[in-house]
C-alpha cells in the first residue's frame, strides 16, 4: 500500500466559486508536496510515493472536472497518457492528458474545456493537453510513433469510460505500428538518443532520464514488451524467457535507484530536472545516505553506484532489444551459421556458444571467444544468449583460473592481436571479464574524478586510453598525430604499449601514489605472464613515470639546456622516450579530448624532438650555452646583413639583450624582431608586432612581440587586454635589457585553441588595444567583465601556490593552482606589481576547471627573490586574492 496524498478533511464540503476551488487545490498540493518529500526522507519506497502522487493528481483533476462539467460533461473523457499513464509521477513530471471526445460533444463544450485548461495553469499544474476525437487520435497515432507509445500506456480518470477502450481497439499493431515497424522505430529513436549522449553511460553530467543506462532505456523495453508480446509488466518477459530471475531483479533495483536520483533532483531544483549536475552531485549524495564529511567522496562514491547501475542496465537493454530483434525482426530470416570449432560458431554474423554448457566444461572459453573476435572479420558482436551465458558463468574467474597456462596464453594472444584489441576489452569490462581476470581493473569501474579535467571514469578512460593508442596505427591519424603514429608505428612489441594503458591509472582510489601502485601491479602481472625482466621493467616504469612528459612539457622551460637534458637523462634511450610519447598523447586525448590542443601536441613535440637530439647527441655531451648563443648571433647577423640592416646598431642592441633571449627565441624571431626594434628607435611609442608564429612546433598560436620601455605593469596590462579581447595567453617569455626596455612575447591562441584570425581589421585592434593600455596610467582591470561559466562556478578548489629555488639558476619558480575564472592573469600581474616582482617565463595551462600555471620571476634587481617571510607573503596574497575572487562569482 503506498500512501494517500489527498486530504479529505481539508477539501470543503461545497464549492461554489472559481476562487473557492483554486484556493482549494493549491492548499492541497502545498500540503501533499510537503508530505512527499517528508515521506521520502523518512525512506518510504520512492515507487510507492510516485504512485501516490499520481493518485493524488487523479483525485485532484476528478474533483476539478466534476466542477467545471457538473453535468456529466456529454461523452468527454479525461484520460492519462505517457508517464502519468503508467502511474509514474515524480514530483514535478509533466502531467500529460488526452481530453477525449466527439466533435459535437467537444464542440458544445469548447467553452468549459477551456475554462478547465486555463484553471490547471492557474493551479500551476504542470499539463500538458490535447484535445482530440478518436478518428483524430488514430490518424495521427499512425504517423507519429511518440503519439503511439503515449496511447499504449493511457488510462481513464474520469468522464465516459467508454471512449478509451474503443480508441484502443483502433491503435492495436493489428490497425497500426505493426510490432516490427514499433520495434524498428523506437530502436532507430534509441540509437539517436544515445549519439546524443556521445553513446556513454559516463558523462559528467548524466541525464537519469535519457542518458544511456538511464529510466528511458528501461521503458524502451516495457513499451516494446508490451507492443509484440502484450506483456502488461516487466516481470513476464522471465516467463516468456527473454529476462532471468537474477537480470529482472537487476533491473528492478537498477530502476530504482534511478528513481531515487531523479525524484531528489525534483526535490531540490523544485522543477522538472533530470540532469545529475555538478551543482546538485553533493545534495542529492546527502539526501539518499552517502555520507558527507565536506569533501568530495560522497559525490564519488554516489556517482561511482550511479555508473555501475547506469552500465548493468545497459547491458541488459543491449542483450534484451537483441533478443527481441531475433525474435521481431528476424524471425523468419533464413539463418547462415558457420562453425568455428567444437565451442563456438557464427549464426547471422554473430558469435554463439554450440551449447549451454561451454562456458561451464570450458572456462578458458570465456576469454577465447574475445581473441576469436579479434581474429576473425565479419563478427558482428555476441549473440544476447552467449552474453547470458557469459555473465551467468564469469564467477569462475577466481585465482585458479589466471593462473592457467592456457588463460595466460589468450589473454597474451589478445594482446597481440592485429586489430579490434581495444573494442574486445571494452566488450570484457562490459561484461564483467576484464575486471574478474584483472580485479584491480575491477576496482576501478565506475571510479570518478570530480572535475572537468577527467570527463571519463577511469575504467571508460582506460579503455580510451587502448583505443587511441591503437589508432595510432591506421593511416588516417598521421595528419592529426605525425609524430605518434611514426612512434607506435615502427614498435614492434605493440603490446608493452597496451599493458601500460591498462595499468596507467589502475591504481586511482586505493590511497597513496596510484603510479607507484600500478607500476607494482603492472611489473607482477607482466612476470606472471611470461614477460622477460627487462619487458616487464619497461612497462613498470611507463606506468609509474606516465605524467612524468606532460608535467614536463607543461611546467618547465624546454628552452633551457638544462632542463631537456635532465629529461632525456630520466628516459635513458630513444626505446623509453618513443613509448612514453607514445603513452602520454593518448593518455592525454583519453582524459579529456578537448585538452589536446595545438597548443599542448606543439609542446609535446618540441619537447620529443629536444630529447631526441640529446640522447642522439650523447648524454655525456652537454651543449655549451655560449656556443649555442653565438651560433644563433652569427646566424641571424648574416641574415639582417642581407637585409641590408643597420649592422652596428644591431649589435649595439644585442650587447644590451640578456643571454636568455638568444638562448630561448628562434634564429627567424630573432631577425624578425631586431630588424623592426631597429626600424622603431626614433619611435617613443610601443612597438607591437603580431602575427601567426612561424614556428613549426608553435605553429598552431599567434605571436605577439612587445618592445617598450620596462614597467612592472606590463605583464598585467596585456593580461587584462588579451582577457578583453577572448585570447588566452598559453606562453609567455620576457626579457629585459640593459637599456631599460623589455623584450616580450607572447604566444596566444583564440577560443577554440587555435591560432587567431587576423583578418577584418582584429591584427590592428590588437595592436592598438595593447598600446593604448601600456601608454595610459587609466585602471586597464576595469576591462574585464566576462562572466564565469556554471561548470566552473562549482569547482571552486582553493588556489595551491609553491615558490621554489634552483640551485645555480637566477630566477624563482612560482607554481599556481586555481580555479579557472576570467581574469586570473590579470590579477596575478596585479600582485606582482605590488611586490616589485619581475616576470620573466610563464606557462600557462588550463586543466579542465583548473588552472596550473608556472611562473619564473625574480626580484626588481633580476635576482631569485630568496626571502623566505617575501616568499610567503606573495603566496598569501595570490591564494586570497584569487580565493577571494572565485567566491565573489560564485
Amino acid at each position: 500500500m503506498h500512501a494517500v496524498l489527498f486530504d479529505t478533511a481539508i477539501w470543503p464540503d461545497q464549492i461554489h466559486e472559481d476562487a473557492e476551488l483554486l484556493t482549494a487545490v493549491k492548499s492541497q498540493q502545498a500540503q501533499a508536496y510537503q508530505q512527499l518529500e517528508t515521506l521520502f526522507e523518512q525512506g518510504q519506497l520512492v515507487e510507492s510515493l510516485i504512485h501516490a502522487r499520481s493518485d493524488f493528481i487523479d483525485t485532484l483533476l476528478t474533483h476539478c472536472w466534476d466542477f467545471f462539467f457538473p453535468s456529466k460533461a456529454g461523452d468527454l473523457s479525461l484520460i492519462a497518457v505517457g508517464g502519468y499513464g503508467r502511474q509514474e509521477l515524480l514530483p514535478h513530471s509533466d502531467i500529460d492528458l488526452l481530453v477525449l471526445g466527439s466533435d459535437d460533444d467537444l464542440t458544445t463544450q469548447q467553452e468549459q474545456l477551456t475554462s478547465f485548461i486555463t484553471f490547471l495553469w492557474d493551479c500551476k499544474l504542470d499539463i500538458g493537453h490535447s484535445v482530440r476525437t478518436i478518428d483524430e487520435c488514430t490518424t495521427l497515432a499512425s504517423s507519429d510513433i511518440t503519439i503511439a507509445t503515449n496511447l499504449m500506456e493511457s488510462r481513464t480518470i474520469c468522464g465516459n469510460t467508454e471512449l478509451l477502450p474503443t480508441l484502443m481497439t483502433l491503435v492495436t499493431p493489428e490497425k497500426i505500428w505493426p510490432s516490427a515497424e514499433f520495434f524498428k522505430a523506437k530502436w532507430e529513436e534509441q540509437i539517436a538518443r544515445h549519439k546524443k549522449f556521445n553513446n556513454t553511460e559516463y558523462n559528467l553530467e548524466p541525464n537519469v532520464k535519457s542518458s544511456p543506462g538511464g529510466l528511458r532505456d528501461i521503458q524502451m523495453i516495457g513499451w516494446i514488451a508490451k507492443r509484440h508480446f502484450n506483456a502488461a509488466n516487466m516481470d513476464e518477459l522471465v516467463t516468456q524467457g527473454f529476462l532471468s530471475h537474477e537480470e529482472y531483479d537487476i533491473m528492478v533495483h537498477g530502476h530504482s535507484f534511478l528513481l531515487k536520483v531523479r525524484f531528489c533532483l525534483h526535490l531540490i531544483t523544485n522543477r522538472e530536472e533530470d540532469r545529475l549536475l555538478f551543482e546538485y552531485q553533493r545534495t542529492v549524495a546527502k539526501k539518499l545516505g552517502y555520507k558527507d564529511d565536506n569533501s568530495n567522496r560522497c559525490i564519488e562514491e554516489m556517482m561511482k553506484q550511479y555508473y555501475r547501475w547506469a552500465l548493468a542496465l545497459t547491458e541488459l537493454n543491449d542483450m534484451i532489444m537483441q533478443l527481441f530483434d531475433e525474435s521481431i525482426l528476424k524471425a523468419c530470416v533464413a539463418e547462415e551459421i558457420r562453425e568455428i570449432n567444437p565451442r563456438f560458431r557464427i549464426r547471422n554474423q554473430y558469435i554463439e556458444v554450440t551449447n549451454d554448457r561451454v562456458f561451464e566444461q570450458s572456462p578458458s572459453a570465456l576469454l577465447e571467444i574475445f581473441v576469436i573476435m579479434a581474429q576473425t572479420d565479419g563478427i558482428e558482436g555476441v549473440r544476447a544468449t552467449t552474453i547470458r551465458l557469459i555473465r551467468e558463468n564469469r564467477h569462475q574467474i577466481n585465482d585458479d583460473f589466471r593462473n592457467d597456462a592456457r588463460n595466460i596464453q589468450l589473454f597474451n594472444e589478445l594482446l597481440r592481436s592485429p586489430r579490434r584489441i581495444a573494442s574486445q576489452f571494452k566488450l570484457m569490462k562490459r561484461y564483467g571479464i576484464l575486471g574478474k581476470y584483472i580485479p584491480a581493473f575491477g576496482q576501478i569501474i565506475g571510479q570518478t574524478q570530480l572535475d572537468l579535467f577527467h570527463i571519463y571514469t577511469v575504467d571508460a578512460h582506460t579503455i580510451m586510453v587502448l583505443k587511441n593508442m591503437r589508432r595510432f596505427t591506421y593511416e588516417d591519424m598521421r595528419e592529426k598525430f605525425p609524430i605518434a603514429t611514426q612512434v607506435v608505428r615502427r614498435i614492434e612489441q605493440k603490446e608493452l604499449l597496451y599493458l601500460a594503458c591498462l595499468f596507467h591509472d589502475i591504481g586511482k582510489g586505493r590511497g597513496g601514489d596510484h603510479s607507484v601502485l600500478g607500476a607494482q601491479d603492472a611489473y607482477q602481472f607482466c612476470r606472471k605472464h611470461g614477460y622477460n625482466y627487462r619487458d616487464s621493467n619497461l612497462v613498470s616504469w611507463l606506468v609509474k613515470y606516465h605524467l612524468y612528459m606532460s608535467h614536463t612539457s607543461q611546467k618547465k622551460d624546454l628552452s633551457d639546456p638544462d632542463v631537456i637534458r635532465k629529461f632525456a637523462l630520466k628516459m635513458g634511450d630513444q626505446r623509453h622516450l618513443d613509448f612514453l610519447f607514445a603513452l602520454t598523447v593518448a593518455d592525454i586525448n583519453g582524459t579529456n579530448p578537448a585538452l589536446w590542443t595545438s597548443w599542448r601536441a606543439s609542446l609535446m613535440r618540441q619537447l620529443y624532438s629536444e630529447t631526441k637530439r640529446a640522447l642522439r647527441r650523447g648524454l655525456e655531451n652537454i651543449t655549451d650555452k655560449q656556443e649555442l648563443i653565438e651560433e644563433k648571433q652569427a646566424a641571424a647577423l648574416q641574415r639582417l646583413n642581407e637585409m641590408n640592416a643597420n649592422i652596428p646598431l644591431i649589435e649595439l642592441l644585442w650587447s644590451n639583450a640578456g643571454d636568455d633571449y638568444f638562448l630561448r627565441e628562434s634564429i627567424n624571431d630573432i631577425v624578425w624582431q631586431t630588424d623592426a626594434i631597429s626600424k622603431n628607435m626614433s619611435s617613443t611609442t610601443p612597438l607591437v608586432l603580431v602575427r601567426e608564429s612561424n614556428d613549426v612546433i608553435f605553429n598552431d598560436a599567434t605571436q605577439i612581440f612587445l618592445h617598450t620601455r620596462n614597467n612592472i605593469h606590463t605583464f598585467a596590462v596585456v593580461a587584462a587586454v588579451m582577457e578583453q579581447l577572448h585570447l588566452s595567453i598559453v606562453d609567455a617569455r620576457i626579457y629585459s635589457s640593459n637599456s631599460g626596455y623589455t623584450l616580450d612575447t607572447f604566444l596566444v591562441q583564440d577560443a577554440d585553441g587555435g591560432p587567431v584570425d587576423l583578418s577584418g581589421g582584429f591584427k590592428e585592434k590588437i595592436q592598438s588595444s595593447l598600446i593604448e593600455y601600456l601608454t595610459c596610467d587609466d585602471d586597464f582591470k576595469t576591462v574585464i567583465k566576462k562572466r564565469t561559466p556554471r561548470q566552473l562556478k562549482f569547482f571552486s578548489i582553493p588556489t595551491y601556490t609553491s615558490m621554489t629555488h634552483n640551485t645555480g639558476k637566477n630566477y624563482s619558480a612560482l607554481e599556481v593552482i586555481a580555479a579557472d575564472r576570467p581574469g586570473l592573469l590579470a590579477c596575478i600581474g596585479d600582485i606582482f606589481v605590488e611586490f616589485d616582482i619581475e616576470l620573466i617565463n610563464a606557462k600557462i595551462a588550463t586543466m579542465g576547471e583548473r588552472v596550473e600555471d608556472i611562473f619564473f620571476i625574480t626580484n626588481k634587481d633580476g635576482q631569485a627573490i630568496d626571502d623566505e617571510q617575501v616568499c610567503l607573503d606573495i603566496q598569501q596574497a595570490i591564494r586570497e586574492r584569487l580565493d577571494a575572487q572565485v567566491a565573489q562569482s560564485s
